[in-house]
């Protein structure tokens, strides 16, 4: 293997096969344009509430349900653009064309708020901006993680690394966003605003594009989606099939063997004991043996038997982290109402923007992650030997149970608010010019450990659902991954309604439009005791997981001398 023009030779079966050099100057044009993505969806979603309640004149639980299901949507969206990579476009075409719809989508909007003023074109044009998000989303990250080879340990601590510092770029827009843009349409308006994102969003697609010839690119490998289902019919129509030591199994497809040669990172899985069920599917029958040729959905290999079994892995944790985004949810909506209420000065002559607060989050993951990175990781991996210093799911589990006190934090915060409204006969008084006599620093400590939250879990969970997907479903695996996201808003809905539905009954409705009366307080302490129960739940989960394994001795490995 050589060098040339920034590119590797890899020689398989005696032939020389050219492909870039993979690494971070690969991933640093795609961390860029992700960086642009969110500062535009974070410059549009931190204020949307704002918008919502006071431009549109929605009532604040309407607003926040519309926020909550457009975020719903936006993550929703992605498992199909993340199938449709994985199955026929390839990665980089999908993030092109889906990068070209996000861009149209957010014109269409600005359109709507400055020349056309439509609430109907306002709200299509957020649901365009969802459909090209279902592309970028799910294969942004996913590529930019494949630039890092997997059979040296250098390139495997780097993508660990990775990671963090892709989190870190995301925040760091996000920040640029709260501040500047969420500022530029409160003070001076929403078209100006607009207008920026649609010139970085621009530019960003540029910046991506030049740095096309320097990037791996993995082909499109068919339906995952057909594979799964071979599995599963094959193991049904062998349930009855006793699975003994006498019985032979199907090994693994000689085009995996070829393709492990050519891409490391597609090395045979090796075969777990979770999930027995589906071994069934590999047990060759007299029927199997008694064939000339195999057919896919009677017999399958060990690899496409563990592939489901990764997907099956990953759904308990799923499942298990929506209550995180529940609270996650409460930045965008009620926190940002809650800060509107607040005495915002900073100065004689400056207000911060209440939706600006959501900034701090940003901060304090700009200084979580390279302490993370760069102190603890070392650190912990001195005591534990293992070379991310703790397991992922150590890490998603401390950020679920920083999620608790995030919530109890926020609720007593909230009570002493209410508190002082009541002292000063402001409870009943919900005009905008009602500023409650409290410091809107007030909210740091919520703000600040919900960062620290976000820097544990996010980050987890993006690494999880990539490392631990099948190599040709990792799209769909960080579509999984959003879709957390999109589901844990529509729970957030679903809570909202049912507590406004019950509460009703009593007479004490929570979460009316008089935010003194609406019982906030008592509504972050629910979520705290919902947190608690979700992260036992986690915790049994986490116990009983199975990593991936791979197949070492059936693989020959590729050594990257670059």
């Amino acid at each position: 293997m050589g060098d040339n023009n920034g590119e590797v030779e890899i020689q398989s079966h005696g032939q020389t096969t050219k492909t870039p050099k993979r690494g971070w100057h690969a991933a640093i044009f795609i961390i860029i344009m992700e960086a642009a993505e969110q500062f535009a969806y974070i410059g549009l979603g931190a204020n949307l509430i704002i918008y919502l309640t006071e431009a549109l004149h929605e009532p604040v639980t309407e607003a926040a349900k519309n926020k909550n299901t457009w975020v719903g949507v936006s993550s929703i969206f992605p498992l199909l653009g993340g199938f449709i990579a994985d199955s026929y476009l390839g990665r980089f075409k999908t993030i092109i064309i889906s990068s070209i719809i996000y861009l149209l989508g957010m014109i269409l909007l600005t359109l709507s708020v400055s020349i056309m003023k439509n609430k109907k074109l306002f709200f299509t044009a957020l649901y365009v901006l969802s459909v090209g998000d279902g592309g970028h989303k799910p294969c942004v990250q996913t590529f930019a993680a494949d630039q890092f080879d997997e059979d040296t340990l250098e390139q495997r601590d780097a993508k660990s690394s990775f990671f963090n510092w892709w989190y870190l770029a995301i925040v760091i827009g996000s920040i640029f966003a709260v501040f500047v843009i969420v500022y530029l349409q409160d003070n001076v308006g929403w078209a100006v605003g607009l207008e920026i994102l649609v010139a970085m969003l621009a530019a960003a697609l540029v910046m991506f594009l030049l740095g096309r010839k320097r990037y791996w690119k993995e082909s499109p490998k068919g339906s995952p989606m057909t594979s799964i289902a071979q599995v599963f019919v094959a193991a049904s129509r062998k349930w009855r099939v006793k699975d003994t030591s006498e019985n032979y199994w199907y090994g693994h497809d000689h085009g995996d063997l070829i393709r492990s040669q050519i891409q490391p990172i597609d090395r045979p899985l090796a075969h777990t004991d979770q999930y027995r069920f589906l071994d069934k599917a590999m047990i060759i029958d007299e029927h199997d043996a008694s064939s000339q040729s195999r057919n896919p959905w009677r017999l399958c290999s060990v690899t496409q038997v563990e592939e489901v079994k990764l997907v099956i892995r990953l759904i308990p944790i799923w499942l298990s982290c929506l209550m995180f985004i529940v609270v996650q949810s409460q930045l965008g909506t009620f926190f940002t109402k809650q800060s509107s209420t607040l005495n915002h000065s900073i100065g004689p002559h400056f207000k911060i923007p209440p939706a600006s607060l959501q900034g701090l989050v940003g901060i304090v993951i700009l200084f979580a992650v390279p302490i993370y990175d760069k102190l603890f990781v070392p650190f912990a991996r001195k005591i534990t030997g293992h070379h991310s210093g703790i397991t992922v799911l150590q890490r998603i589990g401390f950020g679920l149970f920083l999620s608790i006190f995030t919530m109890v934090v926020s609720a007593l915060v909230e009570g002493k608010r209410v508190n002082i409204a009541k002292k000063n006969n402001l409870i009943d008084n919900n005009t905008n010019n009602a500023i409650i006599p409290m410091s809107i620093w007030w909210l740091l400590p919520q703000y600040t450990i919900l960062g620290i939250s976000d820097a544990f879990t996010i980050v987890g969970l993006q690494e999880l659902f990539y490392d631990q997907m099948p190599n040709r479903m990792r799209s769909l695996g960080a579509a999984a991954y959003i879709s957390i996201l999109g589901v844990g808003s529509f729970v957030t809905n679903g809570v909202i309604i049912i507590v406004v539905e019950i509460t009703s009954r009593s007479g004490r409705k929570w979460l009316g439009d008089n935010l003194n009366r609406a019982h906030l307080d008592y509504f972050y302490w629910m979520l705290a005791l919902l947190s608690a129960l979700n992260l036992c739940v986690y915790l049994f989960i986490a116990k009983c997981f199975v990593y991936k394994k791979r197949d070492m001795d059936e693989t020959t490995m590729v050594e990257n001398n670059t």
